[in-house]
């Protein structure tokens, strides 16, 4: 009897061997990549649970497209400088980076330091060019070379209470310029006593679109480089914005940003009558200021002059593909799949409410079925994004970026909205110190 249940327990670790090597061998197997019906495991590293989320969807669509080429994701959530310090660090070294990363547009730049440690996306970009918005992609290129795919354009826009605006006699459709902002800012301040706008004084989400939508390829810094923080168009928009705050038709945003506890709280209250955010910034109102549903509408930002840019691509997550990935194809091709396919441009705005990168699924019907975002501001909104669609105006970005922006927000902006030093003066010194 002993002897038979020594040889039935040698059987069964023979059999759990037998089990364990076949099990080794498919898992080494499913990093191949190679279409051969394994499945190749991918990491991803990223700083937001939404896009996370949205990359766990995109690998489910994914393996139902490609049942002989499936993928396993492996995300990781970090949180923002943690992740962008971690990531830069791997590169560097050449060892523990992922196949595939989100980038905060403001650290991309840092990744595109001497050769860049990603890989080009041209062969999955370009065939798809004519129908995406040129100018998110320029972002993150170099040398003709592009390295990361945004989730979105970013498109500035305009959010109006329309409740405040008609008890005071103001019709938004009427606003063309930012003279005619300031006019209406009076009558409604006049007639409601509420303040037409807030102004972010620790950020540069009010500044930067105004200084970006101003006609041509100039922003905190030229087309080649330069940098042009002394320049009318800086200097215009900081004394426009100082000059509604002493009117009173502007006050300064409560937390320093429009992403602040203290605003969401202020802006839901009804306490201000308009703020100017990209498209992106929906989903804070319908998550954070639930009072405000069917109260809100969306409209080009105003324009400097008649017939100028009403609006600019802001902010962004450039998604790269490292050097060190032992599968670089299909990395390449999911991420395609993911953000660039008319299907992935679909979910972008079903899942996170960004408007598209691709401008040919904007009059998609699938962007006019019901979800949260069109129950809040109602169907219209991709038709203000088709009015802008050609003067969505770029932003420059490159190794400077990062330093130029941590001055504006930590000394320029504080100096000039809140401590009303001369725009001239703080500006000449800030660009003293930066060079």
């Amino acid at each position: 009897m002993k002897k038979q249940l020594l040889v039935i327990l040698s059987l069964l670790i023979m059999l759990t061997a037998l089990l364990t090597a076949c099990s080794s061998n498919n898992g080494n197997a499913g990093n191949s990549g190679d279409g051969s019906g394994k499945t190749t495991n991918l990491e991803f590293w990223t700083f937001n649970e939404l896009h996370e989320k949205f990359y766990q969807d995109m690998t489910k669509r994914w393996n139902e497209a490609n049942p002989d080429r499936q993928i396993k994701l492996t995300a990781n959530v970090y949180p923002y400088d943690d992740m962008h310090n971690k990531l830069l660090v791997a590169l560097q070294s050449g060892k523990g980076a992922p196949d595939i990363a989100d980038i905060e547009l403001n650290k991309f730049p840092n990744f595109l330091k001497g050769e860049p440690q990603l890989l080009s996306l041209n062969d999955v970009i370009e065939p798809e060019l004519n129908n995406l918005v040129k100018s998110r992609l320029d972002i993150y290129a170099k040398d003709g070379q592009y390295y990361g795919i945004d989730f979105h354009v970013g498109a500035a826009v305009i959010y109006y209470n329309k409740e405040i605006l008609d008890k005071a006699g103001v019709n938004p459709d009427d606003i063309k310029t930012w003279a005619d902002f300031e006019s209406a800012g009076q009558k409604v301040l006049d007639q409601t006593g509420v303040p037409m706008t807030s102004l972010e004084t620790s950020d540069l989400w009010s500044l930067w679109p105004q200084v970006a939508q101003a006609p041509g390829n100039d922003d905190f810094q030229t087309a080649d480089g330069q940098l042009n923080i002394t320049s009318p168009i800086v200097v215009n928009a900081l004394n426009y914005q100082q000059g509604l705050l002493e009117k009173g038709i502007a006050i300064p945003v409560p937390g320093g940003n429009h992403h602040s506890e203290e605003y969401y709280g202020l802006m839901n209250g009804g306490g201000v009558a308009s703020v100017w955010m990209p498209m992106w910034y929906m989903g804070r109102f319908t998550d954070y200021m639930p009072d405000l549903k069917g109260k809100m509408v969306i409209k080009p930002m105003p324009a400097w002059k008649a017939d100028e840019p009403r609006s600019a691509g802001m902010g962004g997550t450039g998604t790269a593909v490292t050097k060190t990935s032992k599968n670089p194809e299909i990395a390449k091709e999911f991420l395609a799949f993911a953000k660039l396919s008319k299907e992935g441009n679909i979910e972008i705005w079903n899942q996170l409410g960004f408007d598209p990168l691709r401008s040919d699924v904007w009059d998609a019907p699938e962007l006019k079925e019901p979800n949260k975002f069109t129950d809040y501001f109602g169907t219209d909104i991709f038709s203000v994004l088709t009015e802008v669609k050609e003067e969505i105006e770029g932003v420059n970005i490159n190794e400077k970026t990062p330093t130029i922006s941590d001055m504006f927000r930590t000394s320029v902006i504080v100096r000039i909205l809140l401590d009303k030093e001369n725009t001239e003066k703080v500006l000449k010194e800030a660009a003293e110190q930066l060079k």
